[in-house]
């Protein structure tokens, strides 16, 4: 199983862009359907975006599309999620998931490994 730690996050104004990064261990990486999520403050946790990785295809939640791009490197078992024109909207904890599903990919409970999670913060 691998174990996942999320890094990038920050604070930044309104319109700015940031690179988040999520590091995993073990040398199962690109069997794994990978994920973002994110919780803002007093808000249940929402999926953002998910990346298969036989053939790259990728979904993401209609508030970040066209904005947000999800990306993964295998060779680094490393996925990435690149924020841009980013909004106060945008304020949440972001965590990124892992799952063996095929299905549901959308919803957290078919992922079963999960990062600490990493803070951004937009301001207007």
């Amino acid at each position: 199983q691998v174990q996942l730690v999320e890094s990038g996050g920050g604070l930044v104004q309104a319109g700015g862009s940031l690179r988040l990064s999520c590091a995993a261990s073990g040398r199962t990486f690109s069997s794994y359907r990978m994920a973002w999520f994110r919780q803002a403050p007093g808000k249940g946790r929402e999926f953002v975006a998910f990346i298969v990785s036989t053939v790259g295809t990728t979904s993401y939640a209609g508030s970040v599309k066209g904005r947000f791009i999800i990306s993964r490197d295998n060779a680094k078992n490393t996925l990435y999620l690149q924020m841009n024109s980013l909004k106060p909207e945008d304020t949440a904890v972001y965590y990124c998931a892992a799952s063996r599903g095929l299905m549901g990919l959308t919803t957290e409970r078919v992922y079963d490994v999960w990062g600490q999670g990493t803070q951004v913060t937009v301001s207007s």
